[in-house]
């Protein structure tokens, strides 16, 4: 045996024993039902994922740009939106015990699956470098610290929560969760009592001035969790059948996600601060450290950390799944290694990107999951992975992210996220049905 076989037998034994240790994390095969977990250990992951500081500062953007009814508008519309495709898109996942790599197999091919997969894994890895790059920032403004040191640490711990696994995201969840609900819930309280309720309902945005658009605003919502939205079956593969799986789903969106949303907004419109910066120091993380109390900073801290290190871990853990899966490793191997580069990523500010981010997904991500729930409910329900390439689904999602790049210049007063997924989900079924019709004798 040479050396370079020998290692890479050692590698591969270390792998199997850190699996025997901590779980399978199946990124190969399907989930057996005898590894499915608990209702509650699978919303834990959902429910810790989208109840966030972000989502928080999400919140608060969507009060700036559209004054205080009108973003809960947006809020409530897009989370149901992301409630029927995330828990379709869910209920596949939890039906096979499939990933999203073997699930896009069956749809865009064996081998075709590896460019809706990769471009998934690939934004997700973005995603943790914007988060880390976030709490880095934070705490580098606020307490004086180094930036790149603290983006460091920060990202060795999301590394650390993620190399767990699924139990990792479970464990993060159970911390960061009451943690987000009693300070978010405190500080958005805190900032009403300074005003009215009359008056923070009337809040008509930065300067009385509302320059998003609901369209634009209902894409702010979609977009910031479609990419995660669409592996979905990454988590819901863990549960134990379609009821679990719905529950789960729904604790993201709309429980989770329009508390975060909500609560980022309350403060906003209650503070009514003119030109905030929700990425900046006005947000929940800038308001405890601003009452200028010691343990109320160290608290403040902590929060950071442990909240953002559950988006991180959640983000981190869908990318490493979905590139293991393509380039036949271990889900831990590649947390570690994917990882390592956010974190160089984060440290040269990517995270400041973040609204260019969210118009990117939105042109681009919506029509996979639109294919992949036409094609299973209503064109080839249970089918198998039988082929290489189906270019019939590519040309759906190629028409339906070029009609949003349509949208965005010629009507980007409304959702290119909708108008993407609509017209990728409707352009598969008419493909399809032409192509059966024409495969038919005559």
């Amino acid at each position: 045996m040479t050396k370079q076989a020998h290692d890479h037998a050692g590698l591969a034994e270390a792998e199997d024993e850190i699996d025997h240790l901590l779980g399978e994390e199946f990124e190969h095969q399907p989930v057996p039902a005898s590894a499915r977990r608990s209702l509650f250990s699978v919303t834990l992951v959902w429910a810790g994922f989208p109840m966030i500081i972000t989502g928080a500062m999400t919140g608060s953007i969507l009060v700036l740009g559209m004054g205080f009814s009108h973003a809960v508008t947006a809020m409530v519309i897009g989370n149901l939106i992301m409630l029927a495709y995330v828990g379709a898109l869910g209920l596949l996942g939890t039906a096979r015990g499939y990933n999203f790599g073997l699930l896009a197999s069956v749809v865009f091919g064996r081998k075709g699956y590896v460019v809706a997969s990769g471009l998934l894994s690939t934004l997700l890895l973005g995603w943790f470098a914007v988060q880390t790059g976030i709490t880095g920032a934070l705490v580098s403004s606020t307490y004086g610290l180094s930036y790149v040191l603290m983006t460091i640490v920060a990202g060795l711990l999301y590394i650390g929560i993620t190399f767990i696994g699924v139990r990792g995201l479970h464990y993060i969840g159970l911390i960061s969760i009451p943690l987000f609900v009693v300070l978010a819930a405190w500080v958005a309280a805190d900032a009403a009592s300074t005003t009215t309720w009359s008056a923070i309902l009337a809040y008509p945005g930065n300067s009385g001035a509302a320059s998003m658009s609901m369209g634009v605003g209902l894409t702010v919502v979609i977009a910031l969790f479609i990419d995660a939205g669409t592996v979905t079956a990454d988590f819901n593969r863990w549960a134990k059948n379609s009821r679990h799986s719905l529950i789960a789903t729904a604790s993201a969106f709309p429980v989770a996600n329009i508390t975060a949303m909500l609560l980022g907004g309350i403060m906003t419109a209650a503070l009514a601060t003119p030109n905030a910066n929700p990425f900046g120091a006005d947000n929940m993380f800038g308001y405890m450290n601003a009452k200028q109390a010691g343990w109320l900073s160290v608290v403040a801290f902590v929060f950071l950390y442990c909240n953002l290190g559950s988006v991180c871990s959640h983000c981190l853990y869908n990318s490493a799944t979905g590139w293991s899966r393509i380039l036949g490793s271990h889900m831990r191997l590649y947390a570690v290694v994917l990882g390592v580069i956010g974190i160089g990523v984060a440290a040269g500010n990517i995270w400041a990107f973040f609204i260019q981010w969210l118009s990117l997904l939105g042109v681009l991500v919506p029509p996979i999951g639109a294919v992949i729930l036409v094609d299973q409910y209503l064109i080839r329900p249970k089918a198998a992975i039988d082929t290489d390439f189906r270019p019939s689904a590519f040309l759906a999602w190629a028409l339906g992210s070029a009609t949003a790049l349509l949208v965005e210049k010629a009507a980007p007063e409304l959702s290119t996220a909708i108008a993407s997924m609509l017209v990728g989900g409707i352009a598969y079924w008419a493909i399809s049905m032409l192509a059966s019709r024409k495969s038919q004798p005559a």
